[in-house]
Protein backbone atom coordinates (compact mmCIF):
# COMPACT_ATOMS: atom_id res chain seq x y z
CA UNK A 1 0.00 0.00 0.00
CA UNK A 2 1.42 3.37 -0.97
CA UNK A 3 0.87 6.81 0.51
CA UNK A 4 0.69 5.59 4.11
CA UNK A 5 1.71 8.02 6.84
CA UNK A 6 4.04 5.53 8.52
CA UNK A 7 7.50 4.39 7.48
CA UNK A 8 9.12 0.93 7.58
CA UNK A 9 9.96 -0.05 11.13
CA UNK A 10 7.05 1.85 12.70
CA UNK A 11 5.40 0.39 15.80
CA UNK A 12 2.26 1.44 17.67
CA UNK A 13 -0.10 0.49 20.48
CA UNK A 14 -3.59 -0.97 20.34
CA UNK A 15 -5.25 1.72 22.44
CA UNK A 16 -5.70 1.30 26.17
CA UNK A 17 -3.13 2.06 28.85
CA UNK A 18 -3.13 1.43 32.61
CA UNK A 19 -3.86 4.05 35.22
CA UNK A 20 -6.02 7.15 35.29
CA UNK A 21 -3.60 9.98 34.43
CA UNK A 22 -3.87 11.08 30.78
CA UNK A 23 -0.68 13.17 30.99
CA UNK A 24 1.36 10.18 32.17
CA UNK A 25 -0.12 7.94 29.47
CA UNK A 26 0.55 10.50 26.75
CA UNK A 27 4.15 10.89 27.93
CA UNK A 28 4.78 7.16 27.68
CA UNK A 29 3.06 6.74 24.31
CA UNK A 30 4.76 9.70 22.63
CA UNK A 31 8.12 8.77 24.12
CA UNK A 32 8.06 5.10 23.15
CA UNK A 33 6.12 5.26 19.86
CA UNK A 34 7.44 8.31 18.01
CA UNK A 35 6.45 6.97 14.57
CA UNK A 36 2.75 6.40 15.28
CA UNK A 37 1.65 7.42 18.78
CA UNK A 38 -1.97 6.82 19.69
CA UNK A 39 -4.49 8.74 21.72
CA UNK A 40 -4.39 6.64 24.88
CA UNK A 41 -7.57 5.19 26.36
CA UNK A 42 -7.73 4.87 30.15
CA UNK A 43 -10.64 2.54 31.02
CA UNK A 44 -9.42 2.43 34.62
CA UNK A 45 -11.26 5.73 35.09
CA UNK A 46 -14.56 3.85 34.97
CA UNK A 47 -17.82 4.55 33.16
CA UNK A 48 -17.39 6.68 30.09
CA UNK A 49 -13.72 5.72 29.74
CA UNK A 50 -14.40 2.17 28.52
CA UNK A 51 -14.58 1.43 24.80
CA UNK A 52 -18.38 1.67 24.47
CA UNK A 53 -18.82 4.73 26.69
CA UNK A 54 -15.91 6.53 25.08
CA UNK A 55 -17.22 5.91 21.58
CA UNK A 56 -20.74 6.87 22.62
CA UNK A 57 -19.29 10.26 23.56
CA UNK A 58 -18.51 10.77 19.87
CA UNK A 59 -22.06 10.13 18.68
CA UNK A 60 -23.88 13.12 17.22
CA UNK A 61 -27.42 13.70 18.55
CA UNK A 62 -27.60 10.19 20.07
CA UNK A 63 -26.98 10.48 23.83
CA UNK A 64 -26.71 7.40 26.02
CA UNK A 65 -27.16 6.78 29.72
CA UNK A 66 -26.02 4.12 32.15
CA UNK A 67 -28.52 1.57 33.45
CA UNK A 68 -27.90 -1.57 35.56
CA UNK A 69 -27.45 -3.69 32.43
CA UNK A 70 -25.03 -1.27 30.75
CA UNK A 71 -25.44 1.55 28.25
CA UNK A 72 -28.85 2.55 26.88
CA UNK A 73 -30.10 5.21 24.49
CA UNK A 74 -31.42 8.33 26.24
CA UNK A 75 -33.65 11.25 25.40
CA UNK A 76 -31.04 13.84 26.39
CA UNK A 77 -27.40 13.93 27.53
CA UNK A 78 -27.02 13.11 31.20
CA UNK A 79 -24.17 13.11 33.71
CA UNK A 80 -22.49 9.97 32.36
CA UNK A 81 -22.56 11.24 28.78
CA UNK A 82 -21.08 14.59 29.77
CA UNK A 83 -18.38 12.84 31.80
CA UNK A 84 -17.39 10.70 28.80
CA UNK A 85 -17.13 13.82 26.62
CA UNK A 86 -14.98 15.53 29.26
CA UNK A 87 -12.64 12.53 29.59
CA UNK A 88 -12.08 12.44 25.86
CA UNK A 89 -11.35 16.16 25.79
CA UNK A 90 -8.83 15.82 28.63
CA UNK A 91 -7.06 13.03 26.73
CA UNK A 92 -6.66 15.23 23.65
CA UNK A 93 -5.42 18.08 25.86
CA UNK A 94 -2.79 15.79 27.39
CA UNK A 95 -1.54 14.53 24.05
CA UNK A 96 -1.37 18.05 22.64
CA UNK A 97 0.60 19.27 25.67
CA UNK A 98 3.16 16.46 25.37
CA UNK A 99 3.66 17.07 21.65
CA UNK A 100 4.02 20.79 22.25
CA UNK A 101 6.54 20.23 25.05
CA UNK A 102 8.70 17.85 23.05
CA UNK A 103 8.57 20.11 20.02
CA UNK A 104 8.46 17.13 17.66
CA UNK A 105 5.37 16.51 15.54
CA UNK A 106 4.77 12.81 14.94
CA UNK A 107 4.46 11.64 11.32
CA UNK A 108 0.90 10.61 12.20
CA UNK A 109 -1.28 9.97 15.24
CA UNK A 110 -3.79 7.15 15.72
CA UNK A 111 -7.22 7.41 17.33
CA UNK A 112 -9.48 4.50 18.23
CA UNK A 113 -13.24 4.02 18.43
CA UNK A 114 -15.56 1.05 18.58
CA UNK A 115 -16.74 -0.02 15.15
CA UNK A 116 -20.46 0.07 14.34
CA UNK A 117 -21.13 -3.60 15.16
CA UNK A 118 -19.33 -3.63 18.49
CA UNK A 119 -20.94 -0.31 19.42
CA UNK A 120 -24.50 -1.34 18.58
CA UNK A 121 -23.98 -4.71 20.25
CA UNK A 122 -22.99 -2.87 23.43
CA UNK A 123 -25.84 -0.33 23.66
CA UNK A 124 -29.50 -1.07 24.35
CA UNK A 125 -32.59 0.59 23.00
CA UNK A 126 -35.17 1.95 25.44
CA UNK A 127 -37.03 -1.37 25.50
CA UNK A 128 -33.86 -3.31 26.35
CA UNK A 129 -32.97 -4.88 23.02
CA UNK A 130 -29.54 -4.33 21.51
CA UNK A 131 -29.41 -1.51 18.98
CA UNK A 132 -28.21 -3.83 16.21
CA UNK A 133 -31.48 -5.76 16.34
CA UNK A 134 -33.36 -2.75 14.92
CA UNK A 135 -32.41 -1.97 11.32
CA UNK A 136 -33.47 1.66 11.53
CA UNK A 137 -31.62 2.27 14.79
CA UNK A 138 -28.57 0.42 13.48
CA UNK A 139 -28.30 2.69 10.45
CA UNK A 140 -28.95 5.79 12.54
CA UNK A 141 -26.10 4.81 14.88
CA UNK A 142 -23.76 4.06 11.96
CA UNK A 143 -24.46 7.49 10.47
CA UNK A 144 -24.02 9.24 13.82
CA UNK A 145 -20.79 7.31 14.48
CA UNK A 146 -19.47 8.24 11.03
CA UNK A 147 -20.13 11.91 11.69
CA UNK A 148 -18.72 11.79 15.20
CA UNK A 149 -15.50 10.03 14.23
CA UNK A 150 -15.00 12.46 11.36
CA UNK A 151 -15.37 15.48 13.66
CA UNK A 152 -13.10 13.87 16.26
CA UNK A 153 -10.41 13.08 13.68
CA UNK A 154 -10.44 16.61 12.33
CA UNK A 155 -10.09 18.07 15.83
CA UNK A 156 -7.21 15.76 16.78
CA UNK A 157 -5.44 16.51 13.50
CA UNK A 158 -5.81 20.24 14.07
CA UNK A 159 -4.67 20.07 17.69
CA UNK A 160 -1.68 17.75 17.13
CA UNK A 161 -0.69 19.10 13.72
CA UNK A 162 -0.30 15.66 12.18
CA UNK A 163 -2.23 13.29 9.89
CA UNK A 164 -4.78 11.18 11.78
CA UNK A 165 -5.27 7.45 11.29
CA UNK A 166 -8.58 6.00 12.53
CA UNK A 167 -8.71 2.55 14.09
CA UNK A 168 -12.13 0.90 14.43
CA UNK A 169 -12.25 -1.75 17.15
CA UNK A 170 -14.54 -4.66 16.30
CA UNK A 171 -13.99 -7.36 18.95
CA UNK A 172 -17.70 -8.29 18.87
CA UNK A 173 -17.97 -8.72 15.09
CA UNK A 174 -17.19 -12.48 14.99
CA UNK A 175 -19.90 -13.10 17.62
CA UNK A 176 -22.35 -10.91 15.68
CA UNK A 177 -21.66 -12.95 12.54
CA UNK A 178 -22.01 -16.28 14.31
CA UNK A 179 -25.22 -15.42 16.14
CA UNK A 180 -23.63 -15.79 19.57
CA UNK A 181 -24.78 -12.56 21.23
CA UNK A 182 -27.21 -13.21 24.11
CA UNK A 183 -30.61 -11.51 23.98
CA UNK A 184 -31.77 -9.03 26.60
CA UNK A 185 -33.42 -11.83 28.57
CA UNK A 186 -30.28 -13.92 28.51
CA UNK A 187 -32.28 -16.99 27.46
CA UNK A 188 -31.63 -16.78 23.74
CA UNK A 189 -29.26 -15.36 21.20
CA UNK A 190 -29.54 -12.54 18.69
CA UNK A 191 -29.87 -13.89 15.11
CA UNK A 192 -26.65 -13.87 13.14
CA UNK A 193 -25.99 -10.97 10.78
CA UNK A 194 -25.28 -11.86 7.16
CA UNK A 195 -21.78 -11.00 5.97
CA UNK A 196 -22.96 -8.64 3.19
CA UNK A 197 -25.02 -6.65 5.70
CA UNK A 198 -22.13 -6.55 8.16
CA UNK A 199 -19.79 -5.43 5.40
CA UNK A 200 -22.06 -2.64 4.17
CA UNK A 201 -22.56 -1.05 7.59
CA UNK A 202 -18.87 -1.26 8.41
CA UNK A 203 -17.95 0.10 4.97
CA UNK A 204 -20.09 3.19 5.52
CA UNK A 205 -18.11 4.11 8.65
CA UNK A 206 -14.75 3.26 7.07
CA UNK A 207 -15.58 5.44 4.05
CA UNK A 208 -16.51 8.38 6.27
CA UNK A 209 -13.32 8.10 8.31
CA UNK A 210 -11.20 7.80 5.18
CA UNK A 211 -12.88 10.84 3.65
CA UNK A 212 -12.34 12.90 6.80
CA UNK A 213 -8.66 12.02 7.23
CA UNK A 214 -7.37 11.16 3.77
CA UNK A 215 -5.60 8.22 5.43
CA UNK A 216 -6.04 4.45 5.46
CA UNK A 217 -8.41 3.09 8.10
CA UNK A 218 -7.39 0.28 10.46
CA UNK A 219 -9.89 -2.29 11.71
CA UNK A 220 -8.85 -4.14 14.85
CA UNK A 221 -10.23 -7.57 15.72
CA UNK A 222 -8.26 -9.66 18.21
CA UNK A 223 -10.43 -12.79 17.85
CA UNK A 224 -8.70 -16.13 17.12
CA UNK A 225 -10.33 -16.17 13.67
CA UNK A 226 -10.76 -12.56 12.53
CA UNK A 227 -13.00 -12.10 9.46
CA UNK A 228 -10.14 -10.85 7.30
CA UNK A 229 -11.93 -11.13 3.96
CA UNK A 230 -14.97 -9.22 5.20
CA UNK A 231 -12.85 -6.45 6.74
CA UNK A 232 -10.85 -6.03 3.57
CA UNK A 233 -13.95 -5.99 1.37
CA UNK A 234 -15.41 -3.30 3.64
CA UNK A 235 -12.50 -1.05 2.72
CA UNK A 236 -10.03 -1.55 5.58
CA UNK A 237 -6.54 -0.89 4.27
CA UNK A 238 -4.89 -2.04 7.49
CA UNK A 239 -5.91 -4.87 9.83
CA UNK A 240 -4.91 -5.24 13.48
CA UNK A 241 -4.87 -8.81 14.81
CA UNK A 242 -3.37 -10.84 17.65
CA UNK A 243 -0.61 -12.73 15.86
CA UNK A 244 -0.12 -15.09 18.81
CA UNK A 245 -3.57 -16.63 18.11
CA UNK A 246 -3.01 -17.40 14.43
CA UNK A 247 -1.15 -20.70 14.64
CA UNK A 248 -3.31 -23.46 13.23
CA UNK A 249 -5.90 -21.18 11.59
CA UNK A 250 -7.96 -22.81 8.80
CA UNK A 251 -6.55 -22.84 5.28
CA UNK A 252 -9.33 -20.54 4.08
CA UNK A 253 -8.37 -17.90 6.64
CA UNK A 254 -4.69 -18.29 5.74
CA UNK A 255 -5.68 -17.61 2.15
CA UNK A 256 -7.49 -14.43 3.24
CA UNK A 257 -4.36 -13.22 5.03
CA UNK A 258 -2.27 -13.98 1.98
CA UNK A 259 -4.64 -12.18 -0.36
CA UNK A 260 -4.72 -9.16 1.95
CA UNK A 261 -0.95 -8.89 2.00
CA UNK A 262 -0.80 -9.50 -1.75
CA UNK A 263 -3.06 -6.50 -2.36
CA UNK A 264 -0.99 -4.17 -0.17
CA UNK A 265 -2.88 -4.30 3.13
CA UNK A 266 -0.79 -3.43 6.19
CA UNK A 267 -1.00 -5.88 9.09
CA UNK A 268 -0.74 -4.60 12.64
CA UNK A 269 0.51 -7.75 14.32
CA UNK A 270 0.04 -8.17 18.07
CA UNK A 271 3.21 -9.86 19.30
CA UNK A 272 4.08 -8.41 22.73
CA UNK A 273 2.06 -9.76 25.72
CA UNK A 274 -0.44 -7.25 27.07
CA UNK A 275 0.45 -8.19 30.66
CA UNK A 276 3.87 -9.01 32.07
CA UNK A 277 4.91 -12.63 31.39
CA UNK A 278 6.55 -14.74 34.09
CA UNK A 279 9.90 -14.55 32.35
CA UNK A 280 11.22 -11.68 30.26
CA UNK A 281 10.88 -12.70 26.60
CA UNK A 282 13.67 -12.34 24.06
CA UNK A 283 13.20 -10.33 20.90
CA UNK A 284 13.24 -13.53 18.86
CA UNK A 285 10.50 -15.07 21.02
CA UNK A 286 8.35 -11.98 20.62
CA UNK A 287 8.80 -11.86 16.85
CA UNK A 288 8.19 -15.59 16.34
CA UNK A 289 4.41 -15.40 15.71
CA UNK A 290 4.96 -12.80 12.98
CA UNK A 291 7.84 -14.75 11.42
CA UNK A 292 5.83 -17.99 11.55
CA UNK A 293 2.84 -16.32 9.86
CA UNK A 294 4.99 -14.99 7.03
CA UNK A 295 6.69 -18.36 6.58
CA UNK A 296 3.38 -20.27 6.52
CA UNK A 297 1.94 -17.88 3.94
CA UNK A 298 5.00 -18.23 1.73
CA UNK A 299 6.09 -14.59 1.74
CA UNK A 300 9.64 -13.35 2.05
CA UNK A 301 10.25 -12.08 5.58
CA UNK A 302 11.11 -8.69 4.12
CA UNK A 303 7.36 -8.08 3.79
CA UNK A 304 7.33 -7.39 7.53
CA UNK A 305 9.36 -4.23 6.99
CA UNK A 306 6.98 -2.84 4.39
CA UNK A 307 3.55 -4.17 5.36
CA UNK A 308 3.59 -4.95 9.07
CA UNK A 309 3.45 -2.84 12.23
CA UNK A 310 4.12 -4.62 15.54
CA UNK A 311 1.81 -3.92 18.49
CA UNK A 312 0.99 -5.47 21.86
CA UNK A 313 -1.41 -8.42 21.55
CA UNK A 314 -4.24 -6.24 22.86
CA UNK A 315 -4.77 -3.17 24.98
CA UNK A 316 -2.53 -2.57 28.01
CA UNK A 317 -5.21 -1.54 30.51
CA UNK A 318 -4.55 -4.64 32.62
CA UNK A 319 -0.78 -4.17 32.72
CA UNK A 320 1.34 -2.52 35.37
CA UNK A 321 2.72 0.88 34.46
CA UNK A 322 6.21 -0.62 34.23
CA UNK A 323 5.12 -3.36 31.86
CA UNK A 324 3.10 -0.97 29.69
CA UNK A 325 6.22 1.11 29.12
CA UNK A 326 8.35 -2.00 28.54
CA UNK A 327 5.77 -3.47 26.14
CA UNK A 328 5.87 -0.34 23.99
CA UNK A 329 9.69 -0.38 24.07
CA UNK A 330 9.58 -3.98 22.86
CA UNK A 331 7.19 -3.33 19.96
CA UNK A 332 9.45 -0.47 18.90
CA UNK A 333 12.45 -2.83 19.00
CA UNK A 334 10.56 -5.44 16.97
CA UNK A 335 9.66 -2.82 14.38
CA UNK A 336 13.32 -1.94 13.96
CA UNK A 337 14.19 -5.65 13.72
CA UNK A 338 11.63 -6.13 10.94
CA UNK A 339 13.71 -3.68 8.89
CA UNK A 340 17.13 -4.94 9.96
CA UNK A 341 16.66 -8.55 11.14
CA UNK A 342 19.26 -9.97 13.51
CA UNK A 343 21.45 -12.65 11.96
CA UNK A 344 19.93 -15.19 14.36
CA UNK A 345 16.56 -14.87 12.61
Amino acid sequence: MSNVPWSPGTATGVGSMPGTDPAEAANVVVGELPGLPHLAELPGRGLGADMIGRTAALLVDLPVEVVPSGYRTAARPGHEHRRAVDLLRWDIDALEEVVERTGVRPPAVKIQAAGPWTLTAGIELARGHRVLTDQGALREFAESLSEGISLHAVEVGRRIGAPVVVQLDEPSLPTVLSGGLPTASGYGTVPSVAEPDARDILASVIDAAKTATGQPVIVHCCAPKPPVGLLRSAGAEALAVDATLLEGIPAALSDQFGEAWDTGVTMLLGVVPSTAPGRAPTLAQIAKPALDLVDRLGFARSILADRAIPTPTCGLAGATGAWARRALELVRDVGKAFVEPPESW
